[in-house]
């Protein structure tokens, strides 16, 4: 257990607050290619997992006693921490609970990450699996989708179109530090996203309330001893599903776009279901077909 550092940040308005404060909003991070890591979930799972993108911690000297595990492993990696005042970090952010980080904004490419997890997963003789947000707009479902992918067992996630911006502070929060346990895909066209899924070996799946195939039924047929009617896919094969926008859903041009529609089936009255939990469902179907 290391000693905690003395007082160095007393001062709200200073220009290192300021900086820090600033990555909230899209412009500064933009600029630094930095985000802002809020709470000690998501830095305790950023120092663990991605150390080598950490810039700088900041903790008041109450964290710093109660999440003495963050601070050791900081200290541990290397990394600079820094003890300021409640004041302080409250400047820099009103979501941190007296724990910060500045971490480096990684950028993954979707042929080179897609194809180097394809090798892997054969090499191991595993399934790929892969969650694809279509013009997924909002922080919190955008951070529980990759949560919940992350939990069922997903390599990697894909925020396709013109979805919310993953470090944005809500997302990163959202995802409680799953961030930095998978590579997260941003940026290209939906169109380009299945394309490069389907050459790595992946069925397409779109989840949509219209699907032709419902996905309890397609768990009773996974598996490769199964028999399946043709054109059923196998659920325990190599997947990549679409969700898409929480308003809208998945427009026909992008359905048709996937190998088959699949729908999440509702035994109650509820009208639908939301997005989070209706990728969760999907998600944990495959992981469970495949394992």
């Amino acid at each position: 257990m290391h000693r905690i550092p003395d007082l160095t940040l007393a001062n709200p308005r200073a220009d290192r607050v300021k900086q820090v404060r600033a990555l909230s909003g899209r412009p500064a991070r933009s600029k630094h290619g930095q985000l802002l890591v809020e709470g000690p979930q998501g830095v305790r799972e950023a120092v663990r997992h991605a150390a080598a993108d950490v810039r700088d911690v900041y903790l008041t000297e109450p964290a710093a006693a109660r999440y003495d595990e963050i601070l050791d492993a900081a200290l541990d990696a290397g990394l600079r921490v820094h003890v300021g005042t409640p004041e302080v970090l409250d400047a820099m952010s009103p979501d941190a609970q007296g724990v910060l980080a500045v971490v480096r904004a990684r950028s993954w490419a979707l042929a080179d990450t897609v194809d180097e997890l394809s090798a892997a997963r054969r090499a191991a003789g595993r399934p790929l699996l892969v969650a694809v947000l279509a013009t997924v707009r909002d922080p919190g479902n955008a951070g529980t989708v990759i949560r919940a992918a992350d939990a069922a067992g997903a390599d990697v996630v894909v925020l396709a179109g013109e979805s919310v911006d993953v470090h944005n502070p809500k997302v990163v929060r959202s995802t409680a530090g799953s961030l930095f346990h998978l590579p997260v895909v941003t940026g290209p066209s939906l169109a380009d996203t299945v394309a490069a899924l389907r050459a790595a070996g992946c069925t397409v799946l779109a989840a949509d309330g219209v699907g032709d195939h419902d996905l309890d039924d397609l768990l009773d047929v996974a598996g490769p001893a199964a028999v399946r009617p043709a054109g059923t896919p196998d659920l325990a094969a190599s997947t990549a599903w679409v969700f898409g926008n929480e308003a809208w859903g998945l427009p026909a041009t992008d359905r048709a776009l996937a190998d088959a529609v699949v729908r999440v089936p509702i035994r109650g009255r509820a009208e639908s279901l939301n997005l989070a939990t209706a990728a969760t469902v999907c998600l944990y179907a495959s992981g469970r077909a495949q394992r």
